[in-house]
């Protein structure tokens, strides 16, 4: 009786090392990284890898990593050309990531209006930041740096 349950235990054992032996090679045989030694030297490798692309963001996700919301910054339609809006006022909604927006027209780094207007489309995902144009200081904070001067 002991020798039928040491046969079994054996055999068990070969049945599991087999089947983890399986699994190995078939890992192996899978992984592109391990079977080409090419791979690990990007440098001769002719195919470079694919780059992920860019998320885009609605208005209020652009904006909720900018200092104060993005109030004072720039930002503007990813296929507008010379156009963008100092946003100057953001109204959340309870999630954090829709709400309302407005903001002053500038075109070619310019304003085009003095007034600021409800911005359209903020929920569209197509919204990037403009950093080229630095945020705009306030003509009272302005004037009070002359003074000083």
């Amino acid at each position: 009786m002991a020798a039928s349950l040491m046969n079994r235990a054996v055999s068990r054992t070969e049945t599991i090392g087999a089947f983890r032996l399986s699994l190995n090679l078939l890992r192996n045989f899978s992984s592109p990284a391990a079977a080409s030694p090419a791979t690990e030297n990007p440098s001769s490798d002719p195919i470079k890898a694919k780059r992920r692309k860019k998320k885009n963001k609605n208005l209020i996700e652009v904006a909720q990593f900018l200092p104060n919301w993005g109030i004072g910054y720039h930002m503007a339609k990813a296929h507008w050309n010379g156009v963008s809006y100092e946003i100057t006022k953001i109204n959340l909604y309870k999630d954090g990531r829709h709400g309302k927006a407005w903001g002053i027209v500038h075109k070619d780094g310019l304003r085009a209006a003095e007034a600021p207007k409800k911005i359209s489309g903020v929920h569209k995902r197509c919204w990037k930041y403009i950093p080229n144009l630095s945020k705009t200081t306030p003509a009272s904070a302005t004037a009070a740096q002359v003074q000083a001067d």
